[in-house]
C-alpha cells in the first residue's frame, strides 16, 4: 500500500525527522488560508498522486508549455493560482503512463534554501536478507538517470538487524553522502529514526528524494515516498486509515476484498492462475507467443467457488481483455472447485471473449467433466503451451 507525500512526512515527523511545515488541501479555495499559515515568502505547491516524476510531469489539459506538478510560488496569490490550475486536472509523468492521474489533493509547503540535494532510501536487500540504506550524492529528479548512467554514484549500506544502525553505519552513510558539520550531526539522529520507522511500520520502501542540505548546513526531508507490506497491515490501523482508494485501480480494490493477489497490467489476455510462480510462467508464455497479459491474478491454493467466481468477474470487467486463460494445477486447490467457480461466474456475467482453460492435478477429470457439460463456449487445453497457443489464436481469429 502506498500513501501520499504529506502523509509520509507527517509519519516521519512523528518519529522526529526534520520536515518543513505544510498543509494538504482538497479545494482550490483552501490555498490562501494554507499559504497564510506558513512562514513564506516562498511556497511549494505539490501535486499529491501515487507516482514519481511529478516535477517533470505535464498536465494533459494545460498544454506542453505549462508548468509541472511541483511548482514554486513567490506569493500567496501565485500559490492560489497554481492550486486553481492544478486541482482536478490530469498529471502525466514517467510513472503514470499516458493515462496520467487526476490531481485531487495538493500539498502547500514552506520553501527551503537548498544547498545540496541528496538521495536516501531504505528497502529490503534480499541479496543479504537485511534492510539497507541506498544513498547517493546525486539526489533530485534525475536519480533514475544516475542509476542508469553512473551506478557507482549509488552506494548501499546494509544494517545488521541485531545491532541496528550503529555509529559505524552512520559514519558510512555520512561518508557516502559527503556530510560534514551540522549535517553530519543531524545524521546521527536522522538515520536511526528512519530505520526505526521503516521497521516499526513494516514498510517495503522508504524513499527520501531529495534529502537536502540547507544553506544553514542542516538536513531536511524535502520529499518522502512510502510503500507498506500489505501482509502486515493488520498490525497498523493507523497506516490503513491513510489509504486513498481514488489512487488505486478499482479492480485491485475489489480483488483485495476477496484476498486475491491481483495486479492490473496493460495487455489484452486475462489470466487466472493458482500460485505466484505458475502465474509468472503463464504471463511469460503469453508474451512468448506475441501477446501481453492483462493482469497478474493468483487465486491462491485454497480458494473456494465464490473466490474463483469473484476473480473471474474482476478479470472480465477489464475492457482491455480480449481473451481469458485459466491455468490451474490442482494440489490443495481442486480442479472441480475451479471449474464450478468458472461456470458460475460465466453464467452470471456472460462470456463475451474467448476462454481457454487448462486443468491438471487433483480431481482433474471431474473438473473437465463440469466444464464439458456446462454448455458454455469453453476451450480445453492439454498443457500450458497448448493453452497459450489456443488463446492467442482465438483472439487473432
Amino acid at each position: 500500500m502506498n500513501i501520499h507525500e504529506y502523509q509520509a512526512k507527517a509519519l516521519l515527523k512523528g518519529y522526529g525527522a526534520p520536515v518543513a511545515e505544510g498543509v494538504a488541501i482538497l479545494k482550490a479555495e483552501e490555498a490562501e488560508a494554507a499559504a497564510k499559515s506558513l512562514p513564506g515568502p516562498l511556497y511549494v505547491v505539490k501535486s499529491q498522486i501515487h507516482a514519481g516524476g511529478r516535477g517533470k510531469g505535464k498536465f494533459k489539459e494545460l498544454g506542453p508549455d505549462a508548468k509541472g506538478g511541483v511548482r514554486l510560488a513567490f506569493s500567496i496569490e501565485e500559490a492560489k493560482a497554481h492550486a486553481k490550475e492544478m486541482l482536478g486536472n490530469t498529471l502525466v509523468t514517467a510513472q503514470t503512463g499516458e493515462a496520467g492521474k487526476q490531481v485531487n489533493r495538493l500539498y502547500i509547503e514552506d520553501g527551503a534554501d537548498i544547498a545540496r540535494e541528496l538521495y536516501c532510501s531504505l528497502l529490503v536487500d534480499r541479496s543479504v536478507g537485511r534492510v539497507a540504506f541506498v544513498v547517493s550524492t546525486e539526489g533530485g529528479m534525475d536519480i533514475e538517470a544516475v542509476a542508469h548512467d553512473t551506478p557507482e554514484k549509488i552506494q548501499t549500506i546494509a544494517i545488521d538487524p541485531e545491532a541496528g544502525v550503529t555509529a559505524a553505519d552512520i559514519a558510512a552513510i555520512s561518508k557516502a553522502l559527503e556530510l560534514d558539520g551540522a549535517a553530519a550531526e543531524d545524521a546521527k539522529s536522522l538515520f536511526p529514526l528512519l530505520y526505526k520507522a521503516f521497521n516499526e511500520k513494516d514498510m517495503a520502501l522508504l524513499e527520501i528524494n531529495p534529502l537536502i542540505v540547507m544553506k544553514n548546513g542542516h538536513l531536511r526531508v524535502l520529499d518522502a515516498k512510502m510503500s507498506f507490506d500489505g501482509n502486515a497491515l493488520f498490525r497498523h490501523d493507523d497506516v490503513k486509515a491513510l489509504r486513498d482508494e481514488t489512487e488505486e485501480d478499482a479492480k485491485e480494490i475489489e480483488a483485495s476484498k476477496w484476498d486475491l493477489a491481483y495486479v492490473a497490467l496493460d495487455g489484452n489476455i486475462g489470466c487466472m492462475v493458482n500460485g505466484a510462480g505458475l502465474a509468472m510462467a503463464t504471463m511469460d508464455i503469453i508474451k512468448l507467443y506475441g501477446k501481453e497479459p492483462a493482469n497478474f491474478c493468483d487465486v491462491g491454493g485454497g480458494a473456494g467457488k465464490e473466490k474463483v467466481a469473484a476473480a473471474f468477474k474482476i478479470i472480465t470487467a477489464d475492457p482491455k481483455v480480449e481473451g481469458i486463460l485459466v491455468n490451474i494445477f490442482g494440489g490443495i486447490m481442486r480442479c472441480d472447485v475451479i471449474a464450478e467457480g468458472v461456470v458460475a461466474a460465466v453464467q452470471e456475467v456472460g462470456l463475451k471473449v474467448p476462454l481457454v482453460v487448462r486443468l491438471e492435478g487433483t480431481n482433474v477429470e471431474l473438473g473437465k467433466k463440469i466444464l464439458n457439460e456446462s454448455g458454455l463456449a469453453i476451450t480445453a487445453a492439454d498443457d500450458l503451451d497448448d493453452a497459450a497457443k489456443k488463446i492467442v489464436a482465438a483472439i487473432e481469429a
